[in-house]
């Protein structure tokens, strides 16, 4: 058959727009390659959202939670009980490989089949590709750019190497549980944007010297058994067992460009769409969510970008 939409990608953003479709009578299907919400399924076990749950709802269906911001677990549960109440038609363990343009629908080829849609939505996010380092000794088996269980950590020395939310809730969750902490940041301070409930409490061990902070510093080297960072003029070698290079990630560019998305030469890579319709240059190809942010991955949350489910699905049922 023939698909009046196709979304790649089963987050919070891509089950909202699979609701709309279903709402609207169109035919769709949802592409996820891993779990449902298969990023919030890879965010550490005891993250806690910095919206509210409301914020997080779609489609008004209510989110409780026990505190007023709900944990991954919540999120979790919050997602997939929608995705099998509504029985949305979302194929999970399946990645999109190639997207091609034909003359009136596109053609979706996956690691398990071929599809044939009218409209095709991306709401892939950008958690899945890691701003590498690019230093020697990155890829040891000590080094991960991802964080989950604080547990693994204690009794360890680690690096953690960042100053976001997810570099300050490890290198916290990590002290707690009995790991040597070491912060290494690039800039003057931990990040404006942390937490607001967070911030204190990191700048207190900081102070207090519980948590050992490098600001203004870089990685240099990395070995099985150290790490080497300079900071200021100074070039410093630390005992170390882990890292945890949390320095953010990007969206797949190369698979936005292979498909015929127009991306900005500059730093920030913003792909090209339409603010009213989402709809891209490429005709009948949307962008929704946190990937029409390019690399200013703190400008689109859940919040503020679950509107792009009925702004698409209008645009869509206007040229039908």
């Amino acid at each position: 058959m023939i698909y009046d939409i196709a979304i790649v990608g089963g987050g919070p953003i891509g089950i909202a727009c699979g609701l709309e479709a279903k709402k609207n009578g169109l035919s769709y299907i949802i592409i996820e390659k891993g779990p449902i919400v298969n990023s919030l399924f890879n965010y550490p076990a005891n993250m806690q959202f910095f919206s509210s749950s409301e914020r997080l709802e779609i489609d008004d269906i209510p989110f409780i939670s026990k505190e007023a911001k709900p944990k991954r677990d919540e999120a979790l549960e919050y997602y997939r009980r929608i995705v099998t109440n509504h029985k949305l038609n979302i194929h999970l363990f399946e990645k999109v490989d190639v997207v091609k343009k034909q003359t009136d629908t596109f053609s979706i080829v996956t690691n398990k089949a071929t599809y044939k849609s009218k409209k095709i939505i991306i709401a892939t996010g950008f958690y899945d590709i890691p701003n590498l380092l690019d230093v020697p000794g990155e890829s040891l088996k000590k080094v991960s750019h991802y964080y989950d269980n604080p547990h693994y950590y204690a009794g360890q020395k680690v690096a953690v190497i960042g100053a976001s939310n997810s570099a300050i809730d490890a290198a916290l969750e990590c002290w707690r549980k009995g790991a040597e902490v070491t912060l290494i940041i690039r800039g003057p301070e931990v990040g404006q944007r942390v937490k607001y409930w967070v911030r204190p409490d990191i700048i207190n061990r900081i102070e207090e010297g519980s948590i050992k902070a490098y600001y203004n510093s870089i990685v240099e080297e990395i070995t099985e058994n150290s790490i080497t960072i300079k900071t200021g003029n100074e070039h410093v070698t630390l005992p170390n067992d882990f890292v945890l290079a949390l320095t953010g990630y990007k969206p797949n560019f190369k698979f936005l460009d292979a498909i015929g998305i127009h991306i900005s030469k500059d730093e920030k890579r913003l792909p090209e769409y339409d603010g009213e319709t989402m709809e891209t240059n490429v005709k009948g190809l949307y962008l929704a969510g946190v990937i029409c942010g390019g690399m200013e991955t703190h400008k689109w949350f859940i919040e503020n970008s679950r509107i792009h489910a009925k702004m698409i699905i209008e645009h869509i049922k206007g040229n039908r």
